[in-house]
Order: structure tokens, then C-alpha cells, then sequence
């Protein structure tokens, strides 16, 4: 038996069991790229099908928006309701409507009249509309979505709802009818809801369900009707029927939110993700409609759409097993020549030397060809063995001393991390972000970026009698040095305040600028130790209407959109080895315009092609071009427009950016909107602790 199982026999065994186990990890990829592939045509198939549906969807809906517009701008019909009781106006009215009622889609329409709330509508089933159906009245939940469009001044609205009176449930395009700004009704057309889905919704692709949603999420069309929020293009917002709620968990909300916003910015682009819809794992397809406002989401279930044909895997899997037979051939014949032959041939010259050709014959001690080679090796393995013994035991106790060393460095970087970590969560307190939130809601914006866990920047904001003090600081130094600094600062600052007042920007620098260097002592430290402040402040008064400014190497920028001026700050920061007195400068209150305060940081970035820094110029082409925009929209813009041109470098200083504006309505107010803090609120820190 041992001769018949020599190291032939052994070879072929081996390699065929070498075949078969290189099938395993073979399966699996080829599993994994067949999974890859499918995914791949998945977000293709996905894609495409969002992109094709949204098409079918805009063509005939903006069609039947585009002609209710014009019948909400007839003539005929905002005489009539300006004059409702007159008959002949409302027969000419009639005449010309029912031209519009034959164009319609569903051959309806409806007109609200917004001063007596009464109701008219005409179907293909009842023409006529010389009556109203019925009367709108505002403490009746069904009718409370028309008075919720009557506070919006958008210029139509699409609507999911039923209308109980009429006994209809229809996707409602809704026109307000003006008179120049006076709002005279509603006027528009619906399409019949099953109509609607059975056309755009429900669709023969297997494993597909399109979905239209408004942008608060609310479902407004669904295969399912339970799922579809009815009401909510009026407002009328249910959590329960959103797409947010059909989804697995909070990041995947997340996550949808993000591809949400991204299709809102490229809407000839479709954004794809993976999400747990419904308890079933989906792929998302989003895209977004902006002539109607809609998203259209495209959810594809792979266990159930044909992405790939199987029937093309079996050619496949003869095919792999017809080259694994010839490899296996190939690999013996191989095996053969070049291994076996040569070992055959050794095996005989070993004979030759044992029968007494050479003085060291080779000894054998097994019963096959590598057998009457092993004793040869012997000693040399014996040899290697004590070697590996003693490097082994070497490694060991250098491993061991090793992993001590790093124990320990691992247990002093986290003392440290947590330690930066809470000088965050202190710095963060001292910001006024709770107050600018309280006092100025939506008219402000900050950008508040420090280079490390913690900064060497803030800004602060105090309400007084008839106005508000900004500012940002920008004291020296980074990292934990520059967050202490900020905290000395800011108790400086307020005690400054204290003692000259809000109203008087330079008064307070100077007094800052005094009590900071009999603080630190700048003269007794070392030159390498740098305690100097870059600080803005602007006091604005919402009576005189003007903007006091004082700023030590930092400016405040003002624009429209159109216009720009800039006021500069005296060149010195406080606690300069040269000491000035610094300046207030005024500047006009303008409603409407940006105001903005903003540390070098800033402009010090480096980045695009060369590795220069941002600069002003581009900075200032920047406030222009987003001054239409709201401030929160602005800080986003401002913030993405310094990270493409950071690109991979390193952010290179602690950056801070204040944005605020008001409009006509609050400089009339004046100082009666201005809720002062409590006497507590204005402390210094110093006194808090």
C-alpha cells in the first residue's frame, strides 16, 4: 500500500484538495461580484426609473398648473368676485369657465370666493357652478385648510385632501386669486386621487414602489392610500404620514434628510442611499421636481425586481468548472516534469551513494521520495528549532514590555482627551447662542469653526436699552492656550461692558485694552508668549438707526447684495507693545442689508491651486452674492465655499463669522422688542465663579 501511495499519489491528492478548497473562497467572490454587479444595476435601474417617472409626472401636472394659473388670472373672473351678487358678471364668468373645464384633465374645476367663503364647483357629472356648493367656515376643521393658504403668499400650492363636502379626494392644484395684493379667493382644478395613482404611482415593475413626497417629507401620493397625508400641502402636517416614518431608525432619517437636500440643489440628478423601509431593506432613489415643489422617491426591493437574469449563470458555472479541470490537468502534468521526475532521479543517485559512490550517503527514513530526503535536513532543523526557541522567548518579553508601554500612553491620551474635551463643553458655554436665539431668532448666523477641540475664538452678543452689542475676539494662540485666553477675555470684556456701557464700542476696547495689560503683565512675560486680542464690536441702535462700530485689526462689512461697504479697524490688536487709543466709526442701519463681523481666520486659509489664503476680495464677492439668501442659508454657503477651497490642507486658524440684519419692522419697533436680560445674565465671569 505505502508503495502504491507514494508521492505521486500524494501530489495528484493534494492538489485536487487544494481544487476543491480554492472553490470555497472562489464561490464567495464570485458570489460577492455577482452581488456587486446586481447592486451596481440596481442604482442604475433605480436611478433611471425616478428620472423617467418624474418626466411623466411634470408633463401633465405642469400642464394642468400652467392652465389653472391662467384661469386664476382671468379677467371674467376676478370681476365676479370682486362683485359676487352681480349676475351678469358671473354669467360671463361662467361662459369663459367652461372653455377651461372642457381643457382640464378631470373636467372640474372649483372657485373660492375669499369674501364670502362660498364654495363653487363644476364637474364633468354637474356643470353647472351659478350656486355655490357650500360655505367655508373657519372654526370647521375640514375647512381649515383654506384658511391656513390664505397666510401664505406662495403663487399656487398643490394639496392632497378630501373634500368632505363635495365627497371627492383629489390632488388639488390651488391658485390664489389677486387683485394686485389684495387676495380675492382660490381657484383651481384637482386630479381625481386613484386617477392619480393608478397613472404615476402604481406601476407593473416588480419590486418597485414610487412614492411623492412635499418637502416636509408628508406623503402626498403612495400605492397605499393609508400612508398618504391628506391636508398637508395646506400645513396640515402628520408625523405618521411621512416618509420619515416609514423609515428603520434615526440615521437613516438622517441620512434621508441629506439626499433630500442634495436632490433640492441638483435637480436634474437623482441621489440614491439604503434604508430600512417598512421592516424590509430598500434602495432609495430620490429626485426632486422644483416646478412643483414635489420629491419623487423611487423604493426597489432586490429580492423581488429581476435585476439580472439567472438563467445566464449556469453557462457561467460550466465555464468555471471546465477551466478548474483543465488547471488541474495542467498543474499535474507540471507536477509530473518538473517535481517528480527530478525527485525520481535524486532518489537514485541517493542509491548510488549509499551503495558506497560517496563518503556521506543519504539516509532514509520514510517510505516515500521526500522520506529519503528528511534525515539529510535533520540536523539542520534541530539546528533552527533551538534558534526559534530563543528569538521566541526574545519577542515575548519584549511584546509584554511593549504592550505595558502602550497601556500606559493609551491611558494618559484619554485623561487628556477627556480633559480637551471638557474645556469644549466650557468654552461652548460662553458663547451666546441661547441669547442670540431668544432676542434675534432668524436674524442672525454664526460660523463658529475653532482649528482644534478647542479655540482661541468667540463671540458675544448683549441686548441693552434700544439696541444690541456684536462681537467676535480673536485671541492669540490655539488649542487649550487660546481657549483660556478666551475665557480671560471674555471676563475682561464683560467687565469692561459693565463699567462704559453697550453703547459705546470704543470706549469699551480701550477700557478692555487697559485692564488686559495690567492683567497679564504683557511687558514681564516672555516675548514667545503672545496675549494680544483681535476684536470687532458693533452697537446697534434700533432708534437712531445707526450702527456704532470699533475694531482692533478687525472690519465690518455691510452689503445688499449689490453694494458693499466695508469699515476697517484700527490696525493694532489690544495688547500691542505700542498702545492707541481706538475709534468709533457710525454706519447707517439699513433694513434688509447684511452686516458682517468676521475673525482673519477666515481669510488666512490657505487652499486652491496654490496654497494661497482665502482673501478678502473673494470673501467679499462671497457676502454679495449670498445677501439675498436668509442667514442660516448664508452661514451653509459660506461654510461650503471655504471647505472646497480648503480642499485636503489642513484648517490653518480658529474661525469665527458673525451675520446679522433687521428689517423695517424691527428698526420701527425700536426698543420696545427688546427684552433686557436679568440683572444676573450680565455678571462677569469671574464674579459668576
Amino acid at each position: 500500500m505505502a508503495a502504491r501511495w507514494g508521492l505521486r499519489g500524494k501530489s495528484v491528492a493534494t492538489l485536487l484538495l487544494a481544487c476543491l478548497l480554492s472553490l470555497i473562497p472562489a464561490l464567495l467572490l464570485g458570489w460577492k461580484a455577482v452581488d456587486d454587479i446586481r447592486r451596481h444595476f440596481a442604482h442604475a435601474y433605480a436611478e433611471n426609473y425616478t428620472l423617467l417617472h418624474m418626466q411623466r409626472i411634470l408633463a401633465p401636472v405642469s400642464r394642468e398648473l400652467a392652465l389653472a394659473q391662467r384661469f386664476a388670472e382671468s379677467l371674467s373672473l376676478r370681476e365676479w368676485l370682486i362683485g359676487e351678487e352681480d349676475t351678469a358678471r358671473r354669467d360671463r364668468f361662467l361662459t369663459e369657465a367652461e372653455g377651461y373645464r372642457h381643457a382640464f384633465a378631470d373636467r372640474s374645476y372649483f372657485v373660492i370666493a375669499d369674501a364670502s367663503g362660498n364654495c363653487y364647483y363644476a364637474s364633468a357629472d354637474d356643470p353647472s357652478a351659478e350656486t355655490p356648493r357650500y360655505r367655508l367656515d373657519a372654526s370647521q376643521p375640514n375647512d381649515a385648510w383654506y384658511f391656513q393658504l390664505r397666510r401664505t403668499d406662495r403663487p399656487y400650492n398643490l394639496n392632497v385632501n378630501i373634500d368632505r363636502e363635495l365627497d371627492v379626494t383629489k390632488v388639488w392644484l390651488n391658485v390664489p386669486v389677486r387683485d394686485g395684493d389684495r387676495l380675492l379667493g382660490l381657484a383651481g382644478t384637482g386630479f381625481e386621487l386613484g386617477d392619480f395613482l393608478n397613472a404615476f404611482i402604481r406601476d407593473e415593475a416588480e419590486g418597485l414602489t414610487p412614492m411623492i413626497v412635499d418637502r416636509h417629507g408628508a406623503l402626498q401620493a403612495h400605492p397605499s392610500r393609508e400612508h398618504i397625508a391628506f391636508g398637508s400641502g395646506a400645513g396640515e402636517l402628520d408625523e405618521r404620514h411621512t416618509i420619515h416614518a416609514l423609515l428603520g431608525n434615526e440615521e437613516q432619517r438622517a441620512a434621508l434628510a441629506n439626499a433630500l437636500q442634495a436632490a433640492a440643489l441638483a435637480p436634474d440628478t437623482t441621489q440614491t442611499l439604503w434604508a430600512t423601509l417598512e421592516t424590509q431593506e430598500r434602495l432609495l432613489s430620490v429626485g426632486f421636481i422644483p416646478e412643483l415643489d414635489w420629491y419623487l422617491i423611487t423604493a426597489l426591493d432586490m429580492s423581488v425586481a429581476q435585476i439580472l437574469d439567472r438563467r445566464w449563470l449556469w453557462p457561467l458555472l460550466f465555464a468555471a468548472a471546465l477551466v478548474l479541470v483543465i488547471v488541474f490537468i495542467v498543474f499535474a502534468l507540471a507536477i509530473e516534469r518538473l517535481i517528480l521526475a527530478p525527485l525520481n532521479r535524486f532518489r537514485q543517485s541517493a542509491q548510488a551513494i549509499a551503495a558506497g559512490h560517496y563518503d556521506s550517503p543519504l539516509p532514509t527514513s520514510r517510505n516515500d521520495e521526500i522520506g529519503q530526503l528528511s534525515q539529510a535536513f535533520s540536523h539542520m532543523v534541530d539546528q533552527v528549532q533551538r534558534h526559534t526557541r530563543e528569538l521566541e522567548a526574545k519577542v515575548r518579553e519584549r511584546t509584554q514590555a511593549l504592550e505595558q508601554t502602550n497601556a500606559e500612553m493609551a491611558a494618559t491620551q484619554k485623561k487628556l482627551g477627556d480633559s480637551i474635551d471638557y474645556a469644549s463643553f466650557i468654552q461652548r458655554a460662553i458663547l451666546p447662542d441661547r441669547q442670540l436665539a431668544r432676542h434675534l431668532e432668524h436674524h442672525h448666523g454664526v460660523l463658529w469653526k475653532p482649528r482644534d477641540t478647542v479655540g482661541g475664538d468667540f463671540y458675544l452678543f448683549r441686548p441693552a436699552a434700544g439696541g444690541y452689542l456684536f462681537g467676535v475676539v480673536d485671541c492669540a494662540g490655539h488649542g487649550v492656550p487660546g481657549s483660556l485666553m478666551t475665557m480671560l477675555a471674555r471676563a475682561i470684556l464683560d467687565h469692561a461692558i459693565l463699567k462704559v456701557g453697550c453703547q459705546d464700542p470704543a470706549a469699551i476696547l480701550n477700557e478692555t485694552d487697559g485692564q488686559s495689560r495690567e492683567l497679564l503683565g504683557a511687558e514681564q512675560l516672555p516675548a514667545s508668549v503672545a496675549t494680544h486680542m483681535d476684536v470687532g464690536l458693533a452697537w446697534v441702535d434700533l432708534v437712531t438707526r445707526q450702527i456704532t462700530f470699533a475694531g482692533a485689526k478687525i472690519g465690518l462689512y455691510a452689503t445688499d447684495g449689490t453694494a458693499l461697504v466695508h469699515l476697517t479697524g484700527d490696525k493694532r490688536p489690544l495688547g500691542h507693545k505700542r498702545r492707541i487709543a481706538y475709534r468709533n466709526q457710525s454706519l447707517e442701519l439699513k433694513p434688509g442689508w447684511t452686516y458682517t463681523l468676521c475673525t482673519d481666520g477666515f481669510f488666512d486659509q490657505a487652499g486652491g491651486s496654490d496654497g494661497f489664503g482665502f482673501g478678502s476680495s473673494r470673501f467679499e464677492a462671497l457676502l454679495k452674492a449670498q445677501a439675498p439668501n436668509s442667514l442660516t442659508a448664508q452661514m451653509e454657503a459660506f461654510e461650503l465655499a471655504l471647505n472646497a477651497y480648503q480642499g485636503t490642507l489642513p484648517q490653518r486658524d480658529d474661525i469665527t463669522l458673525l451675520s446679522f440684519r433687521f428689517t423695517e419692522q424691527d428698526c420701527s419697533r425700536g426698543s420696545d422688542r427688546i427684552p433686557l436680560l436679568p440683572a444676573e445674565a450680565v455678571v462677569p465671569l469671574q464674579e459668576k465663579a
